[in-house]
């Protein structure tokens, strides 16, 4: 069974409690079914981890990689501003890794240290861009790297 670990950084907890014009009103527990049943459906074992602490996502991350997962999907949240050491321990990860956000990030000026170490990052549709990002993560990790510059 494919193994994938979302990683919710800082703040994701207060998920429709916090700025839901930005953010909308779905909660972090009213997400976290949603993706796990898109999940179910798909036939993968899907673990779930927030912190608002780097250090533990690292620590998550790291972890993840000696149990073997198949990939990544993660909404670095509040870490997407000064997350470099985040970044450095995404660089070191072999299995692949999906960023995901609920906004549109670049629409509001915002750019991600992270993002440069993902195969692929989805954003702007609120809910719904962990399910794209679970879907893009899954095909990655059935079908494997293409060549560069070449689609599979």
């Amino acid at each position: 069974m494919t193994k994938i670990l979302l990683l919710q950084g800082a703040n994701m907890a207060y998920l429709g409690r916090r700025e839901p014009e930005i953010y909308g009103t779905t909660t972090a527990a009213e997400l976290d079914r949603m993706v796990q049943r898109h999940a179910r459906k798909s036939g993968v074992k899907l673990d779930i981890f927030y912190t608002h602490v780097e250090g533990e996502a690292i620590g998550r991350i790291y972890r993840a990689a000696d149990e073997g997962v198949d990939g990544l999907l993660m909404n670095p949240a509040g870490f997407i501003h000064t997350g470099y050491a985040l970044r450095d321990c995404l660089r070191a990860m072999q299995f692949p890794y999906v960023e995901v956000h609920m906004s549109n990030i670049d629409k509001r000026g915002l750019k991600s240290v992270t993002a440069e170490t993902a195969r692929g990052v989805i954003a702007g549709f609120g809910p719904r861009s962990y399910l794209m990002g679970l879907d893009a993560l899954l095909d990655l990790v059935k079908h494997g790297k293409p060549a560069k510059g070449k689609l599979k």
